[in-house]
């Protein structure tokens, strides 16, 4: 309050030294036309405090000139658009009215809200198969002794890969312990990637643990 008495003051200091005319002006002061009763239909005024349903302190706004002259000029609670008010107006802000800092709410995360999500991501998975497409290392693959040997993969399918493509195919969120994959996998076929999750989370019938259906394909 006491920030506003001042530049009320302050601005009645101003008011006081600019009211006073010669008669060689070429205009009137636009402050004169609420005190004289000069009429127009809207009189363009900067706010010094924020009015419900008019403004913010600091906006400037069109008010009828009975309502400046009667209720905003004589509690200051606004000045007439002219350059040396506004620019009075602006350092007063700059002074007693510091930034307004955006509230940013943090909800955490219950852990009760990671068991569903658990949950969710582990009866997505069972249902799914994730396939890779991948080039084949041409020279093993000819040197084969039989057919039933696997065909090894040029770049082999590490855990990170797995997280990357679970996002992206299904749009699901795994952390790295979730995934059990001692070594990355090297050759084409379809493998059973096991999966950790809370012992909470009930099994899908005829289930004994969560896996994740891995398939390798050649391009």
């Amino acid at each position: 309050m006491a920030c506003i008495q001042h530049s009320r003051n302050a601005l009645r200091r101003i008011i006081a030294k600019e009211t006073t005319f010669k008669s060689s002006d070429g205009a009137i002061h636009p402050l004169l036309y609420a005190c004289q009763g000069v009429r127009y239909r809207k009189l363009e005024v900067i706010l010094t405090t924020s009015i419900e349903k008019l403004g913010k302190a600091g906006n400037t706004v069109k008010v009828a000139p009975g309502y400046f002259r009667n209720h905003l000029m004589p509690k200051l609670l606004a000045v007439p658009n002219i350059e040396k008010f506004a620019h009075l107006i602006r350092e007063q802000r700059k002074i007693y009215q510091p930034e307004e800092e955006e509230e940013v709410k943090v909800v955490k995360e219950t852990m009760e809200d990671k068991i569903k999500e658990y949950e969710t991501a582990a009866k997505r998975l069972a249902k799914s198969r994730l396939a890779f497409r991948v080039g084949i290392n041409t020279a093993k693959f000819r040197a084969r002794e039989s057919k039933d040997d696997p065909i090894e993969i040029l770049s082999p399918v590490t855990k990170d890969d797995i997280l990357k493509e679970v996002t992206r195919q299904f749009n699901v969120q795994i952390e790295p312990d979730n995934v059990y994959l001692p070594s990355p996998l090297t050759s084409l076929g379809e493998f059973e990637v096991p999966l950790h999750f809370p012992k909470s989370i009930p099994l899908p019938e005829g289930k004994v643990k969560w896996t994740l259906t891995v398939k390798i394909r050649g391009k």
